[in-house]
């Protein structure tokens, strides 16, 4: 069973007014995209140009329909000497 996303946009409103990464956003965005629950994407758009800016937007897009957001990137190891 597919994960679904409740309160899409109350959901991501919350995340960009307190401070989420914009792949933690671009993550919920991914999940709204997907789900049943209607999404207000103006008002989300809107609210991410007005924390972030167009491009910003454009980058979180890109990684919620690329599905981007979702890949784990390897930790860089500590590599100093001790």
């Amino acid at each position: 069973m597919p994960l679904e996303l409740a309160c899409c946009t109350e959901t991501l409103l919350n995340e960009i007014a307190n401070g989420a990464t914009r792949t933690a956003v671009a993550q919920t965005y991914r999940l709204a995209m997907h789900s049943r629950s209607e999404t207000d994407w103006k008002r989300v758009n809107e609210a991410i140009i007005a924390r972030w800016s167009v491009s910003g937007l454009t980058w979180i897009k890109k990684q919620a329909w690329s599905g981007q957001c979702f890949e784990i990137r390897p930790q860089r190891e500590d590599v100093s000497e001790g």
